[in-house]
Protein backbone atom coordinates (compact mmCIF):
# COMPACT_ATOMS: atom_id res chain seq x y z
CA UNK A 1 0.00 0.00 0.00
CA UNK A 2 1.41 3.22 -0.40
CA UNK A 3 2.01 6.20 1.89
CA UNK A 4 0.26 8.93 2.09
CA UNK A 5 1.67 12.08 2.55
CA UNK A 6 0.44 15.22 3.91
CA UNK A 7 2.11 19.07 4.14
CA UNK A 8 0.91 21.60 6.49
CA UNK A 9 0.72 25.38 5.77
CA UNK A 10 0.02 28.08 8.17
CA UNK A 11 0.06 31.52 6.65
CA UNK A 12 -0.21 35.16 8.83
CA UNK A 13 2.32 37.55 9.58
CA UNK A 14 1.85 37.14 12.89
CA UNK A 15 3.21 33.79 13.16
CA UNK A 16 6.43 34.95 11.61
CA UNK A 17 6.50 37.96 13.47
CA UNK A 18 6.44 35.89 16.70
CA UNK A 19 3.38 37.71 17.33
CA UNK A 20 1.22 34.35 18.46
CA UNK A 21 2.36 30.45 18.53
CA UNK A 22 1.66 27.82 16.35
CA UNK A 23 0.05 24.83 18.13
CA UNK A 24 -1.98 23.70 14.93
CA UNK A 25 0.71 22.03 12.88
CA UNK A 26 1.18 20.06 16.04
CA UNK A 27 -2.52 18.85 16.69
CA UNK A 28 -2.52 18.20 13.09
CA UNK A 29 0.24 16.77 12.30
CA UNK A 30 -0.76 13.86 15.43
CA UNK A 31 -4.12 13.89 13.98
CA UNK A 32 -3.27 12.85 11.17
CA UNK A 33 -0.58 10.22 11.87
CA UNK A 34 -3.41 8.51 13.51
CA UNK A 35 -5.03 7.93 10.46
CA UNK A 36 -1.86 6.49 8.84
CA UNK A 37 -0.88 10.03 6.74
CA UNK A 38 2.77 11.03 7.08
CA UNK A 39 3.86 14.81 7.62
CA UNK A 40 6.70 15.60 5.65
CA UNK A 41 6.91 19.54 5.80
CA UNK A 42 5.46 22.09 8.01
CA UNK A 43 6.17 25.72 6.78
CA UNK A 44 5.25 28.82 7.16
CA UNK A 45 4.29 32.09 5.06
CA UNK A 46 3.16 35.53 5.32
CA UNK A 47 0.08 37.35 4.08
CA UNK A 48 2.29 37.45 0.09
CA UNK A 49 0.42 36.87 -2.94
CA UNK A 50 3.79 35.38 -4.58
CA UNK A 51 4.56 33.68 -1.48
CA UNK A 52 1.96 31.43 -1.46
CA UNK A 53 1.42 30.57 -4.85
CA UNK A 54 4.55 29.32 -4.90
CA UNK A 55 4.41 27.32 -1.55
CA UNK A 56 1.03 25.63 -2.49
CA UNK A 57 3.13 24.98 -6.25
CA UNK A 58 5.63 23.32 -4.44
CA UNK A 59 3.75 21.24 -2.27
CA UNK A 60 1.46 19.78 -4.93
CA UNK A 61 4.73 18.05 -5.60
CA UNK A 62 5.30 16.40 -2.89
CA UNK A 63 2.19 15.67 -1.06
CA UNK A 64 -1.06 14.00 -1.45
CA UNK A 65 -3.11 16.09 1.12
CA UNK A 66 -1.88 20.03 1.82
CA UNK A 67 -3.74 21.45 4.78
CA UNK A 68 -3.97 25.45 4.83
CA UNK A 69 -4.60 27.05 8.29
CA UNK A 70 -5.17 30.89 8.84
CA UNK A 71 -5.94 34.18 6.59
CA UNK A 72 -9.64 33.38 5.94
CA UNK A 73 -11.29 36.29 7.59
CA UNK A 74 -13.09 39.08 5.91
CA UNK A 75 -9.91 41.87 6.30
CA UNK A 76 -8.04 42.73 2.92
CA UNK A 77 -4.97 41.08 5.01
CA UNK A 78 -7.00 37.59 4.81
CA UNK A 79 -5.90 36.89 1.43
CA UNK A 80 -5.70 33.27 1.62
CA UNK A 81 -9.14 32.06 0.07
CA UNK A 82 -8.18 35.00 -3.39
CA UNK A 83 -4.83 32.65 -3.83
CA UNK A 84 -6.56 29.54 -3.69
CA UNK A 85 -9.09 30.61 -6.13
CA UNK A 86 -6.23 31.49 -8.72
CA UNK A 87 -4.25 28.50 -7.74
CA UNK A 88 -7.51 26.13 -8.46
CA UNK A 89 -7.76 28.50 -11.24
CA UNK A 90 -11.96 28.30 -9.99
CA UNK A 91 -13.60 31.62 -9.41
CA UNK A 92 -15.36 32.26 -6.38
CA UNK A 93 -19.08 31.62 -5.77
CA UNK A 94 -21.34 32.52 -3.09
CA UNK A 95 -22.10 28.94 -1.61
CA UNK A 96 -25.90 28.87 0.15
CA UNK A 97 -24.76 26.72 2.75
CA UNK A 98 -22.01 28.70 4.06
CA UNK A 99 -23.99 31.76 3.57
CA UNK A 100 -26.95 30.50 5.92
CA UNK A 101 -24.41 29.28 8.52
CA UNK A 102 -22.61 32.80 8.47
CA UNK A 103 -26.03 34.24 8.83
CA UNK A 104 -26.99 32.35 11.89
CA UNK A 105 -23.56 33.06 13.34
CA UNK A 106 -24.41 36.66 13.79
CA UNK A 107 -28.35 36.29 14.06
CA UNK A 108 -27.53 34.42 17.04
CA UNK A 109 -25.25 37.01 18.36
CA UNK A 110 -27.84 39.77 17.96
CA UNK A 111 -25.76 41.27 15.26
CA UNK A 112 -26.73 42.30 11.39
CA UNK A 113 -24.76 40.37 8.69
CA UNK A 114 -22.74 43.32 6.78
CA UNK A 115 -21.53 42.79 3.31
CA UNK A 116 -17.84 42.17 4.60
CA UNK A 117 -19.08 39.34 6.79
CA UNK A 118 -21.46 37.87 3.53
CA UNK A 119 -18.30 37.45 1.71
CA UNK A 120 -16.84 34.60 4.74
CA UNK A 121 -19.44 32.39 2.55
CA UNK A 122 -17.33 32.88 -1.21
CA UNK A 123 -15.62 29.83 -2.29
CA UNK A 124 -13.55 28.35 -5.04
CA UNK A 125 -16.05 27.12 -7.32
CA UNK A 126 -16.13 23.03 -7.17
CA UNK A 127 -14.84 23.50 -3.45
CA UNK A 128 -16.66 21.45 -0.80
CA UNK A 129 -17.34 23.42 2.54
CA UNK A 130 -16.86 21.76 5.65
CA UNK A 131 -18.87 23.85 7.85
CA UNK A 132 -17.76 26.15 10.86
CA UNK A 133 -19.98 26.16 14.28
CA UNK A 134 -17.52 27.86 16.22
CA UNK A 135 -17.24 30.93 13.54
CA UNK A 136 -17.89 32.48 10.34
CA UNK A 137 -14.93 30.98 8.00
CA UNK A 138 -15.83 27.46 6.84
CA UNK A 139 -13.19 25.28 5.82
CA UNK A 140 -12.89 24.28 2.02
CA UNK A 141 -12.51 21.23 -0.03
CA UNK A 142 -10.32 21.25 -2.74
CA UNK A 143 -8.63 18.83 -5.44
CA UNK A 144 -5.92 19.63 -8.10
CA UNK A 145 -4.71 17.14 -9.88
CA UNK A 146 -5.43 14.45 -7.56
CA UNK A 147 -4.07 16.53 -4.36
CA UNK A 148 -6.47 17.40 -1.69
CA UNK A 149 -5.88 20.95 -0.30
CA UNK A 150 -8.35 21.77 2.81
CA UNK A 151 -8.21 25.62 4.07
CA UNK A 152 -9.35 26.09 7.56
CA UNK A 153 -9.43 29.30 9.94
CA UNK A 154 -6.41 30.01 11.65
CA UNK A 155 -7.58 30.33 15.22
CA UNK A 156 -6.59 27.10 17.02
CA UNK A 157 -10.48 26.03 18.42
CA UNK A 158 -12.44 26.67 15.12
CA UNK A 159 -10.04 25.05 13.06
CA UNK A 160 -9.92 21.69 15.51
CA UNK A 161 -13.48 22.09 15.59
CA UNK A 162 -14.22 21.99 11.92
CA UNK A 163 -11.50 18.99 11.51
CA UNK A 164 -13.11 16.81 14.44
CA UNK A 165 -16.51 17.48 12.77
CA UNK A 166 -16.12 17.18 9.15
CA UNK A 167 -12.11 17.10 8.00
CA UNK A 168 -10.95 14.01 9.34
CA UNK A 169 -13.57 11.89 8.78
CA UNK A 170 -13.35 13.02 5.12
CA UNK A 171 -9.65 11.93 4.75
CA UNK A 172 -10.05 8.97 6.31
CA UNK A 173 -12.74 8.22 3.56
CA UNK A 174 -10.89 9.46 0.84
CA UNK A 175 -7.61 8.33 1.27
CA UNK A 176 -6.32 4.36 1.72
CA UNK A 177 -3.51 4.40 4.21
CA UNK A 178 -1.49 1.85 5.66
CA UNK A 179 -1.24 1.54 9.87
CA UNK A 180 1.40 4.41 11.87
CA UNK A 181 2.01 2.87 15.31
CA UNK A 182 3.87 5.12 17.54
CA UNK A 183 5.05 4.09 21.01
CA UNK A 184 7.10 6.48 23.79
CA UNK A 185 9.84 4.67 26.32
CA UNK A 186 10.83 7.70 28.71
CA UNK A 187 14.51 7.65 30.03
CA UNK A 188 15.86 9.71 32.42
CA UNK A 189 19.95 10.15 34.03
CA UNK A 190 21.57 9.18 30.66
CA UNK A 191 22.71 11.55 27.90
CA UNK A 192 21.69 10.89 24.20
CA UNK A 193 25.03 9.92 22.98
CA UNK A 194 25.72 7.22 25.34
CA UNK A 195 21.82 6.29 25.32
CA UNK A 196 22.40 5.88 21.38
CA UNK A 197 25.98 3.59 21.86
CA UNK A 198 24.18 1.32 24.55
CA UNK A 199 21.08 0.45 22.63
CA UNK A 200 23.54 0.77 19.21
CA UNK A 201 23.49 -3.30 17.87
CA UNK A 202 19.53 -3.08 19.06
CA UNK A 203 18.76 0.04 16.80
CA UNK A 204 21.46 -1.30 13.96
CA UNK A 205 18.83 -4.95 14.15
CA UNK A 206 15.37 -3.29 13.77
CA UNK A 207 13.17 -3.82 10.89
CA UNK A 208 12.94 -1.80 7.67
CA UNK A 209 9.55 -0.51 8.94
CA UNK A 210 10.18 0.56 12.11
CA UNK A 211 12.08 3.28 13.22
CA UNK A 212 13.66 5.02 16.62
CA UNK A 213 13.59 8.60 17.13
CA UNK A 214 15.33 10.50 19.90
CA UNK A 215 13.91 13.47 21.59
CA UNK A 216 15.96 15.07 24.50
CA UNK A 217 14.95 17.81 26.88
CA UNK A 218 15.68 18.26 30.94
CA UNK A 219 17.47 15.43 31.93
CA UNK A 220 15.64 13.04 30.00
CA UNK A 221 15.25 11.25 26.58
CA UNK A 222 12.28 10.09 24.81
CA UNK A 223 12.47 7.51 22.50
CA UNK A 224 9.96 7.19 20.15
CA UNK A 225 9.61 3.67 18.30
CA UNK A 226 7.01 4.49 14.57
CA UNK A 227 5.84 1.68 12.72
CA UNK A 228 4.25 1.54 9.59
CA UNK A 229 2.22 -1.45 8.17
CA UNK A 230 -1.04 -2.65 5.93
CA UNK A 231 -1.66 -4.62 8.84
CA UNK A 232 -2.03 -2.65 12.16
CA UNK A 233 -2.43 -5.50 14.56
CA UNK A 234 0.78 -7.29 13.07
CA UNK A 235 2.50 -4.08 13.81
CA UNK A 236 1.19 -3.70 17.45
CA UNK A 237 2.76 -7.29 17.96
CA UNK A 238 6.17 -6.26 16.29
CA UNK A 239 6.57 -3.09 18.08
CA UNK A 240 5.71 -4.68 21.59
CA UNK A 241 8.56 -7.27 20.78
CA UNK A 242 11.11 -4.29 20.12
CA UNK A 243 9.90 -2.93 23.60
CA UNK A 244 10.60 -5.94 25.45
CA UNK A 245 13.93 -6.44 23.70
CA UNK A 246 14.92 -2.69 24.61
CA UNK A 247 14.24 -2.53 28.00
CA UNK A 248 16.67 -4.70 29.60
CA UNK A 249 19.07 -2.96 27.59
CA UNK A 250 18.21 0.30 29.42
CA UNK A 251 17.98 -0.50 32.82
CA UNK A 252 17.34 1.58 35.50
CA UNK A 253 17.89 4.52 33.21
CA UNK A 254 13.90 3.55 31.82
CA UNK A 255 11.12 4.83 33.76
CA UNK A 256 8.48 3.86 32.02
CA UNK A 257 7.20 2.27 28.53
CA UNK A 258 4.74 4.95 27.66
CA UNK A 259 4.37 8.98 27.52
CA UNK A 260 4.23 10.04 31.27
CA UNK A 261 6.31 12.85 32.91
CA UNK A 262 8.54 11.69 35.71
CA UNK A 263 6.26 13.55 38.50
CA UNK A 264 3.53 11.15 37.23
CA UNK A 265 5.12 8.08 37.41
CA UNK A 266 6.75 9.56 41.13
CA UNK A 267 2.72 9.69 41.61
CA UNK A 268 2.06 6.03 40.65
CA UNK A 269 4.45 4.63 42.81
CA UNK A 270 4.21 6.63 45.74
CA UNK A 271 0.34 5.33 45.61
CA UNK A 272 1.29 1.84 44.97
CA UNK A 273 3.46 1.79 47.31
CA UNK A 274 0.88 3.35 49.76
CA UNK A 275 4.05 5.91 50.50
CA UNK A 276 4.76 9.60 51.26
CA UNK A 277 7.16 12.45 50.20
CA UNK A 278 8.14 15.73 51.78
CA UNK A 279 10.79 18.17 49.84
CA UNK A 280 13.04 20.60 50.98
CA UNK A 281 14.37 23.00 48.08
CA UNK A 282 16.73 26.14 47.97
CA UNK A 283 17.85 27.54 44.38
CA UNK A 284 14.74 25.54 42.81
CA UNK A 285 12.51 27.90 44.62
CA UNK A 286 9.64 25.09 45.15
CA UNK A 287 9.51 24.32 41.63
CA UNK A 288 9.81 20.53 42.00
CA UNK A 289 7.50 20.85 44.29
CA UNK A 290 5.26 22.35 41.42
CA UNK A 291 5.86 19.20 39.47
CA UNK A 292 4.83 17.20 42.22
CA UNK A 293 2.11 19.19 42.98
CA UNK A 294 0.68 19.59 39.02
CA UNK A 295 -0.44 16.21 39.49
CA UNK A 296 -4.13 15.57 40.27
CA UNK A 297 -4.39 13.09 43.66
CA UNK A 298 -0.94 13.84 44.50
CA UNK A 299 -2.51 14.85 47.85
CA UNK A 300 -2.54 11.71 48.67
CA UNK A 301 1.22 11.34 49.00
CA UNK A 302 2.70 14.31 49.06
CA UNK A 303 2.55 15.73 52.37
CA UNK A 304 4.43 19.14 51.95
CA UNK A 305 7.68 20.96 51.49
CA UNK A 306 9.53 24.12 52.32
CA UNK A 307 11.65 26.95 50.20
CA UNK A 308 14.58 27.12 52.45
CA UNK A 309 16.19 30.02 50.36
CA UNK A 310 17.76 31.39 53.75
CA UNK A 311 20.53 29.84 56.26
CA UNK A 312 18.31 31.25 58.76
CA UNK A 313 15.34 28.84 57.40
CA UNK A 314 17.16 25.94 57.22
CA UNK A 315 18.41 25.99 60.62
CA UNK A 316 14.85 26.98 61.67
CA UNK A 317 13.04 24.70 59.92
CA UNK A 318 14.65 21.71 58.77
CA UNK A 319 17.67 21.34 62.15
CA UNK A 320 20.70 21.96 59.62
CA UNK A 321 23.22 22.99 62.25
CA UNK A 322 25.09 26.68 62.10
CA UNK A 323 28.37 24.64 62.33
CA UNK A 324 27.78 22.55 59.42
CA UNK A 325 26.33 25.69 57.13
CA UNK A 326 29.57 27.56 58.51
CA UNK A 327 32.06 24.85 57.74
CA UNK A 328 30.74 23.63 54.49
CA UNK A 329 27.98 26.12 53.18
CA UNK A 330 24.83 26.46 52.12
CA UNK A 331 25.53 24.48 48.57
CA UNK A 332 27.29 20.88 50.05
CA UNK A 333 26.52 17.34 50.02
CA UNK A 334 26.54 17.66 53.46
CA UNK A 335 24.22 20.18 54.03
CA UNK A 336 21.58 18.35 51.31
CA UNK A 337 21.67 15.29 53.24
CA UNK A 338 21.03 17.30 56.60
CA UNK A 339 17.88 19.04 54.52
CA UNK A 340 16.55 16.03 53.53
CA UNK A 341 16.74 14.54 56.59
CA UNK A 342 15.16 17.40 58.23
CA UNK A 343 12.16 17.48 56.31
CA UNK A 344 11.79 13.64 56.65
CA UNK A 345 11.82 13.93 60.19
CA UNK A 346 9.56 17.13 60.08
CA UNK A 347 6.87 15.61 58.12
CA UNK A 348 7.27 12.07 59.17
CA UNK A 349 7.21 11.10 55.55
CA UNK A 350 8.39 7.87 53.82
CA UNK A 351 11.01 9.58 51.69
CA UNK A 352 12.67 13.50 50.94
CA UNK A 353 14.13 15.06 48.82
CA UNK A 354 16.49 17.92 48.96
CA UNK A 355 17.92 20.65 46.79
CA UNK A 356 20.84 23.37 47.29
CA UNK A 357 23.07 24.99 44.67
CA UNK A 358 23.84 28.30 42.74
CA UNK A 359 21.10 28.95 40.10
CA UNK A 360 22.50 32.05 38.65
CA UNK A 361 23.53 33.90 37.10
CA UNK A 362 25.64 35.85 40.25
CA UNK A 363 26.84 34.31 43.30
CA UNK A 364 29.34 31.08 41.74
CA UNK A 365 32.95 31.02 43.24
CA UNK A 366 35.71 29.49 41.70
CA UNK A 367 35.35 25.91 43.98
CA UNK A 368 31.24 26.33 43.25
CA UNK A 369 30.48 28.06 39.85
CA UNK A 370 27.21 29.21 38.64
CA UNK A 371 25.32 25.62 38.16
CA UNK A 372 26.60 23.76 40.71
CA UNK A 373 23.78 21.57 42.32
CA UNK A 374 23.38 19.61 45.55
CA UNK A 375 20.94 16.78 46.19
CA UNK A 376 20.10 14.49 48.22
CA UNK A 377 17.32 11.43 49.01
CA UNK A 378 16.50 10.23 52.59
CA UNK A 379 14.06 7.44 53.24
CA UNK A 380 12.38 6.95 56.81
CA UNK A 381 14.69 3.27 56.73
CA UNK A 382 17.59 5.52 57.34
CA UNK A 383 19.13 5.23 53.53
CA UNK A 384 20.63 9.00 52.72
CA UNK A 385 22.35 9.60 49.08
CA UNK A 386 23.79 12.30 47.56
CA UNK A 387 25.12 14.02 43.93
CA UNK A 388 26.14 16.49 42.70
CA UNK A 389 25.68 17.99 39.56
CA UNK A 390 26.82 20.88 37.38
CA UNK A 391 24.90 22.53 35.05
CA UNK A 392 25.45 26.03 32.78
CA UNK A 393 24.85 30.28 34.20
CA UNK A 394 21.28 30.54 32.66
CA UNK A 395 19.32 30.20 35.43
CA UNK A 396 15.82 29.49 34.19
CA UNK A 397 17.82 26.26 32.73
CA UNK A 398 19.04 25.44 36.12
CA UNK A 399 16.28 25.83 37.94
CA UNK A 400 14.39 23.17 35.64
CA UNK A 401 17.12 21.15 34.66
CA UNK A 402 18.15 21.05 39.09
CA UNK A 403 14.46 20.15 39.77
CA UNK A 404 14.25 16.99 36.79
CA UNK A 405 17.59 15.67 37.82
CA UNK A 406 16.73 15.85 41.31
CA UNK A 407 13.11 14.21 40.72
CA UNK A 408 14.88 11.22 38.96
CA UNK A 409 17.11 10.28 41.81
CA UNK A 410 13.72 10.55 44.29
CA UNK A 411 12.77 8.31 41.49
CA UNK A 412 15.40 5.52 41.87
CA UNK A 413 15.45 5.92 45.66
CA UNK A 414 12.00 5.05 45.53
CA UNK A 415 13.06 2.26 43.35
CA UNK A 416 15.35 1.09 45.45
CA UNK A 417 17.69 1.21 42.58
CA UNK A 418 20.49 3.89 43.99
Amino acid sequence: MKGVYAEVITIGDEILYGQITDTNTQWLGYELSLLGIKVIRKSSVGDRYEEIQTILQEASQRADLVILTGGLGPTNDDITKKVLSDFLGQPLVLDQEALKDVSGFFLSRGRELTDINRQQALVPEGSTILRNQYGTAPGMWSIREQVVFISLPGVPYEMKGIMKDYGLSAIKKHFQTPAILHRIIRTAGIGESMLAEQIKAWEDALPSHVSLAYLPSFASVKLRLTGVHENRHWLEEEINRQVELLLPLLGKYSYASEDINMEVHIGNLLKAKGKSIALAESCTGGYAQHLITSVPGSSTYFKGGIVSYSNEIKEKELGVSKALLDQKGAVSLEVAEAMAKGILTKYQTSYALAITGIAGPDGGSVEKPVGFVCMAFASDSGEVFSRTVQFGKERDTNIKASSAVALNLLRLGIEGKL
